[in-house]
């Protein structure tokens, strides 16, 4: 054996001692989990619960940082930048990692590169909520409504190239009916519409679920293929518009470079948290789903999930606002 040869065996075998000797110890101080989402909506409910289950598991105090701006891309760029060392991590969603790429020529991130995906958390489908003052109650009438005024309705979303953007503007392209886009900062999207500010916002379910029953806004329609047990009245929107299914799913990422090891121990952390039995009952009573992956399956749901919405973002025109 040569003495390169004999020189590489030596640095694999202390690299992985050394990696080995990294999970074994991590974490040893606080770690940071920024969600790109203000505090009250859908991503800030996913984040905390999975904050509050990996300080469980891993013995260490996991702090949510709620870092909003720019439709998630502030927060997101944020831990792209961040020392790969475990102690900086991101929950991303569907917007951040999937519709951005398609609507932004300079994103100052890229979800693949830039990223080790960990661990897909939840996912929770949308609800089409209008306010009550619209006096709308069925997709029919608001296609309808839509259609007849003089000027167009306003719809409010978290920002450009979040997926309850591009859901608006795959109905809107689906449908032939013009609205108006009103971004805002996080769940105020949708807080504008208890508040009868814009006339209709998608929400998730697990976001909206305790609104629409207490009826501060009519949910007309559901972005999931069949009806939800907990909102029993509310047709899905594939009723409507065929194939439409749009799902906000919540997964743990870190930034480049992060050590196999920690990356493993963090995944089965996420993954054995969302199927403890607490939490999958929470997401079930907030509609949502629990799920839990492997770093290599979360990584193949970013890459489908671009193509998908590339192609909604062609056929529907959208464009950033």
């Amino acid at each position: 054996m040569n003495k390169i040869l004999i020189q590489g065996c030596i640095g694999l075998f202390v690299a992985s001692v050394a990696s080995t000797s990294i999970a074994q110890n991590y974490p040893t101080k606080p770690i940071r989990f920024v969600v790109p989402q203000p505090p009250g909506g859908g991503a800030d409910i996913v984040g905390r619960i999975v904050a509050m289950k990996l300080q469980e598991a891993l013995g260490q105090q996991v702090i949510v940082d709620n870092r909003s701006g720019a439709g998630g891309i502030v927060g997101t760029e944020l831990v792209a930048r961040a020392p790969a060392d475990g102690y900086t991590l991101l929950l991303g969603y569907t917007g951040v990692l999937t519709i951005n790429p398609s609507l932004h020529k300079h994103l100052p991130y890229r979800p693949m590169e830039d990223f080790v995906p960990i661990s897909v958390a939840a996912a929770s489908p949308l609800i089409l909520a209008v306010s009550p003052l619209q006096k709308i109650n069925s997709m029919a009438e608001l296609v309808a409504a839509a259609k007849s005024r003089p000027a167009p309705m306003t719809y409010g979303s978290p920002g450009n190239g979040s997926l309850h953007h591009l859901s608006t503007e795959w109905l809107k392209s689906a449908t032939g009916i013009q609205m108006t886009h009103v971004p805002y900062k996080g769940f105020n999207s949708f807080n504008a519409v208890i508040a009868g500010e814009v006339g209709m916002a998608f929400v998730s379910v697990v976001g909206g679920l305790p609104h629409a029953r207490a009826g501060r806004v009519k949910a007309v329609a559901i972005t999931s293929k069949t009806r939800s047990p907990l909102l029993p009245d509310v047709p899905p929107l594939a009723d409507t518009i065929a194939g439409f299914d749009a799902a906000n799913w919540f997964g743990v990422l870190a930034p480049r470079g992060t050590p196999d090891a920690v990356v493993s121990k963090l995944a089965q952390a996420v993954s054995r948290a969302m199927q403890a039995d607490d939490v999958k009952q929470r997401f079930v009573k907030d509609g949502g789903e629990a799920i839990g992956s492997t770093p290599t399956a979360f990584a193949e749901l970013i890459r489908t999930e671009t193509k998908r919405w590339a192609e909604v973002v062609r056929v529907s025109g959208a464009r950033i606002d």
